[in-house]
């Protein structure tokens, strides 16, 4: 049994696509909230029968991507970097999400000097932080994420506006394991993710356009979308066990399992 997670997450209260920031919110296609709610509901749920902790933060009114609980921060070692959104109709998350760090008495907790979307873009990986941009994030975010949790940074390039998070385009599965979509990323990107990881696996073109590398990781299952089936078979024949769930709703967004979910990683690098 892997050890238990801590993870953050924020009801879908609000939860709307209310203006376009990214290509996936150009549909025009309306949010079915009832249904929204059960699939973040199912989401929260399968964590818990997992055997993780999940932490909530209060959605406020006028803020739809407030649910996107990854892009609230990048906590390492319970230490805490708070976001700086790119797109204005997002940057009052920023304060919302340092504001609950503090009030839960994390005892390191820094204001963003550039411009990071959390765990969007920044990805813990083990012995490294990748650090995703192109789109959203700074990329001299670099020098202050060394700063803040004394861990080397490998910055990569994303290419494809459709991956506009790193999130989007990769997770870390455990192990010097992860999964990646290639072509979302520049060719220096490419080669600094081979030189990382023992095992890259490819994700088909099909998985990534349904956001199936939007997933979370405890090391041994890999909770994932569930229209990512072949993906999901990769991963099983890595060693990790696939857990689908149908997060359809939220991808209106561009977002996934990934998204609703930032991992509060303490002293010992997991959860509580």
């Amino acid at each position: 049994m892997s050890p238990g997670r801590t993870y953050l997450m924020c009801p879908p209260e609000h939860f709307a696509v209310e203006y376009v920031i990214n290509p996936w919110m150009s549909s025009g296609e309306p949010v079915n909230r009832d249904r929204a709610r059960r699939q973040w509901q199912a989401l929260h749920d399968t964590y818990l029968d997992l055997g993780h902790r999940v932490d909530l933060i209060d959605p406020l009114p006028g803020l739809p991507d407030m649910v996107f609980a990854a892009n609230g921060g990048t906590v390492i070692g319970g230490r805490v970097l708070g976001a700086r959104f790119r797109h204005p109709e997002r940057a009052a998350e920023g304060p919302a999400y340092l504001d609950w760090f503090r009030r839960r008495g994390y005892p390191v907790v820094h204001e963003p000097a550039c411009v990071n979307e959390g765990e969007g873009d920044i990805i813990f990986a083990g012995t490294a932080i990748l650090a995703g941009h192109g789109f959203r994030t700074d990329p001299s975010v670099r020098a202050e994420l060394a700063a803040v949790f004394g861990l080397p940074v490998i910055p990569v390039r994303l290419v494809d506006p459709r991956y506009y998070h790193l999130d989007t385009a990769l997770c870390v599965l455990g192990g010097g394991v992860a999964a990646y979509y290639p072509a979302a990323f520049d060719d220096a990107a490419r080669t600094a993710l081979a030189s990382h990881f023992t095992e890259l696996i490819e994700a088909k073109q099909t998985d990534a356009e349904v956001l199936g590398l939007n997933a979370v990781s405890d090391g041994r299952h890999v909770v994932l979308p569930a229209e990512a089936d072949h993906l999901a078979t990769q991963i099983a024949a890595a060693g990790f066990e696939p857990v689908p769930v149908d997060l359809s709703e939220f991808r209106k967004a561009g977002g996934g399992p990934k998204c609703c979910t930032l991992e509060l990683r303490h002293a010992d690098g997991t959860g509580e």
